[in-house]
């Protein structure tokens, strides 16, 4: 995961993104002139209330969600099947984050904390307690021994995964923050927030490096090929990143499209929406 490419800022290089984090997208040649067909496979019911995230773990077999209704739900990603419900949040969930082996799975609360879910044992194993407001993001570091966290106390704050501890406590914004991640070796944090501004931190020394304005805050995230973004007129679009001409408009949500995520190696995509549609939709392109 690269940290220029955070989602929620996917068209402007962070070295020169309710949002969630994306890849770098490689160069698309001339002769890329394929069009993705993607079609809706599934439909899968459960939530109650608004899904706040959508997260493939990194082995592609399992895709989580979260939601308002204090729930984080396991999905078979290749059948649209349930797999598991964890429940523990005493308030709504705003993101979640799986760890780079797939064993566990963080979510961020508004009830102010971070649940780290034991996956083999589909219960809590650790709590982690520090923010003052709501846990808005979350990400670990490649090695998955670190967890980033941002919130609504407009901080962002470094924890230890093994021993449950926060580590730093970063200043980071004057408004409440909305997308962190780590980049591709662990040694840099990059924030978002309300606020406008993105910042590179060092992840060792929590000095801040860098700080960018961005004003524009899509709900985007990549599969490597294209960018994907949700929208207010409740489609999804598939986007060329070069020539930034739309490929497909994908309709069906009954609601603003409010996260959407993308499968790590197949042709998959998985979408949600606001109040007025509780579902997710998984959908397919088997031609590319």
């Amino acid at each position: 995961m690269d940290v220029d490419t955070l989602n929620g800022h996917s068209e402007r290089p962070l070295d020169n993104s309710a949002p969630s984090p994306e890849q770098r997208l490689p160069s698309e040649t001339p002769s890329s002139t394929k069009k993705p067909t993607y079609r809706l496979r599934y439909t899968l019911s459960g939530h109650t209330r608004a899904i706040s995230a959508l997260k493939f773990s990194p082995d592609g077999l399992t895709l989580a969600s979260s939601g308002a209704d204090k729930l984080v739900k396991l999905w078979d990603a290749n059948t649209g099947e349930i797999i598991r419900t964890l429940e523990g949040h005493k308030e709504g969930i705003s993101d979640v984050a799986w760890s780079s082996d797939g064993d566990y799975l963080a979510s961020a609360s508004d009830d102010k904390t971070i649940i780290l879910w034991s996956l083999e044992l589909g219960t809590a194993a650790r709590t982690l307690i520090g923010h003052t407001n709501f846990v808005f993001c979350l990400n670990f570091n490649p090695s998955s021994n670190l967890l980033v966290s941002g919130g609504y106390d407009e901080t962002v704050r470094v924890w230890d995964v093994a021993r449950g501890k926060s580590l730093k406590v970063l200043p980071a914004h004057s408004d409440p923050v909305t997308a962190v991640s780590f980049n591709h070796d662990g040694t840099l944090i990059v924030s978002c927030a309300m606020d406008g501004l993105i910042r590179i931190w060092d992840a060792d020394s929590g000095q801040c490096l860098k700080t960018l304005v961005d004003d524009d805050n899509p709900i985007c995230t990549t599969n490597g090929k294209y960018i994907v973004s949700g929208s207010e007129d409740n489609k999804i679009y598939i986007w060329n990143l070069q020539t930034r001409q739309v490929l497909q408009v994908l309709e069906g949500h009954r609601d603003v499209v409010l996260t959407v995520a993308t499968h790590p190696t197949r042709n998959i995509m998985a979408s949600a929406a606001m109040d007025k549609d509780l579902t997710i939709r998984l959908w397919h392109d088997d031609t590319l």
